[in-house]
């Protein structure tokens, strides 16, 4: 089964939104850590618009090498067709920002480790880049469990490069825990 949404999903109601410290992304960490050990499963991730960050916050928990295989960190679209196996095609025609280009990204991470689950993200931080059709704070997640289902969604993060990056980064850990709930 693959699923997309593609009118970007606001991340907040009214009003400016605080980025999640970095303490709020640890806690999400230990607990999705402490989730996935209990399951007996294992995560990689492949990261464009987070440059890593979320692997950083997963790797800064003690014993997360039982529960975490790799990440990717494939910044430009060169780094995603050759570590991750995105197409030349789904580039040109979709974008690296894209739920085409973030199910191929998973697709990708199995291919390339032992990960029962995988997430991917990529999006526009800004300052610049942005467009009227792919603004700046847009980023698209990609989910999928290994044999099973793969489905994309894009969120909309308000604030500087600093904010849309925390908030991707806590984004991808909220939905991991949702799916293993």
């Amino acid at each position: 089964m693959v699923t997309d949404s593609e009118t970007p999903m606001k991340d907040s109601g009214d009003g400016p939104v605080e980025p999640p410290g970095e303490s709020r992304l640890r806690e999400l960490a230990r607990e999705l850590g402490e989730r996935m050990q209990s399951d007996g499963i294992r995560l990689a991730s492949a990261e464009s618009c987070t440059g890593g960050w979320l692997a950083k916050i997963i790797t800064d928990i003690p014993g997360s090498s039982s529960w975490f295989s790799a990440s990717v960190v494939s910044y430009s679209n060169q780094a995603k067709q050759s570590l991750l196996g995105v197409k030349a095609n789904t580039l040109a025609s979709c974008g690296a920002v894209s739920g085409e280009t973030v199910k191929e990204m998973v697709a990708g991470v199995f291919a390339h480790t032992d990960a029962d689950i995988a997430v991917s993200i990529s999006g526009i931080a800004g300052p610049d880049g942005g467009s009227d059709e792919k603004p700046v704070g847009l980023v698209w997640f990609g989910w999928g469990r290994r044999d099973e289902s793969t489905f994309a969604e894009n969120f909309m993060f308000d604030g500087n490069r600093e904010a849309v990056r925390k908030q991707a980064v806590a984004k991808a850990l909220d939905k991991l825990l949702e799916l293993l709930h």
